[in-house]
């Protein structure tokens, strides 16, 4: 499962207000760019604001961070069972540098084929912000703003409509969530989707009930 929306729409909030929903369930949470030793510092690369980065330079790395993020964290933790929470992942490649940076979806995507492994969420999250929310929260926080948060509004604004059109290909895996939401609304909202994976029923499904009742 992964959780995914431009900066400021609240993706680490619900990844962190999602956490008592798995207890007692084997689980994983992670993030991109980072998850491992080695994407961790390519993280810091990334997001440097003292660089200055080709958009191919960009998009190999975070490909590069992913590679080993996969092999490292995600793949082991799926083979042993675990239900993994990534807060990011290919979509925000797509969007990002597919859409933001003008790459081209097919490009990146194909950038990432040996990245990824196969590897997919069964379950995408998009936390839908909007321009005035994320100019507002990107306010508020401008004194830390990392190198990809300084981009500019024209910039998010493509990588905003590049995951509403990731979200509109793909309605079945990628599910909208108003990032103005409560917090404790948007992990109903989560906790309902998630009773209707398959895979997730036999291993989840008590625990994500018991939840919905408290």
């Amino acid at each position: 499962m992964t959780i995914e929306g431009t900066d400021f729409s609240g993706k680490s909030t619900l990844a962190r207000n999602l956490r008592p929903l798995f207890s007692g369930v084997s689980h994983c949470f992670t993030r991109e760019p980072g998850g491992s030793p080695i994407a961790e510092r390519l993280r810091e690369v990334l997001l440097d604001p003292e660089l200055d980065m080709n958009p191919w330079t960009e998009a190999y790395l975070y490909a590069s961070a992913r590679a080993d993020h996969v092999r490292g964290k995600i793949r082991p933790s799926l083979e042993s069972g675990q239900f993994v929470v990534c807060e990011r992942f290919l979509d925000s490649s797509l969007a990002y540098q597919g859409y933001g940076r003008g790459l081209g979806v097919a490009a990146v995507r194909a950038l990432n084929a040996r990245a990824v492994e196969e590897v997919e969420p069964d379950l995408t999250f998009y936390l839908r912000l909007s321009s005035e929310e994320r100019a507002w929260r990107a306010q508020e926080a401008e004194a830390s703003l990392d190198r990809i948060e300084r981009m500019g509004s024209e910039f998010i604004q493509r990588v905003g409509e590049g995951f509403e059109e990731l979200a509109a290909s793909e309605p079945d895996r990628i599910k909208v969530l108003d990032a103005g939401r409560s917090p404790e609304e948007l992990v109903e909202m989560v906790a309902k989707e998630i009773l209707d994976l398959p895979e997730a029923r036999k291993h989840i499904k008590s625990h994500v009930q018991r939840y919905l009742r408290q």
